[in-house]
């Protein structure tokens, strides 16, 4: 990877490290970022591919968004979370940011695992995801348990996007 194609990389990790810090702090992730980081998304790919670049950017962009959407509407994400992933394939082909969503979602699966490991929680949690298989219904988690706390999805995003970039270099 040469030093220009570096530019957006670290532009890119700065802002989800900034994302990462506001989702640990707030539980939130601001639309002021994830806008600011769209646009330099997208001027870094004017810039490196000119007009054809942009439309490969919101194409990216839309690959992001609509592989995070499910999760939102059936409630196993926050919109912020969506709009991140967003921002991020805005930096990518759209064949990238497919990548770098699934390996976000095995990011965030792990990381969920650890959460509920550390916790000394995970028969608890196997039991009610057992239940539910069983009784095919949907059972909330109790108020301690892990899995009804917030989840700062943005590591996820985070590690998923550090995957993608450095395990499998991606063409930014």
């Amino acid at each position: 990877m040469s030093i220009e194609q570096m530019y957006p990389v670290i532009l890119l990790l700065g802002l989800l490290v900034i994302a990462v810090v506001s989702d640990l702090r707030r539980h939130r992730i601001p639309n002021l970022l994830v806008l600011t980081g769209i646009v330099l998304g997208l001027g870094s790919q004017f810039h490196s591919l000119g007009l054809s670049g942009v439309s490969i950017g919101l194409l990216g962009m839309l690959t992001g968004f609509v592989l995070f959407l499910p999760l939102y509407i059936l409630g196993g994400m926050a919109a912020g979370d969506v709009k991140l992933m967003a921002m991020v394939g805005s930096f990518f082909l759209y064949q990238d940011a497919a990548w770098i969503a699934f390996y976000s979602l095995i990011a965030g699966g792990i990381c969920g695992f650890l959460i509920v490991l550390f916790r000394g929680q995970m028969f608890q949690t196997l039991g009610r995801y057992g239940l539910m298989l069983r009784t095919r219904t949907y059972l909330a988690p109790a108020s301690d348990e892990a899995a009804g706390k917030p989840f700062p999805y943005s590591v996820a995003i985070l590690l998923g996007s550090l995957t993608g970039i450095f395990w499998q270099p991606l063409g930014l």
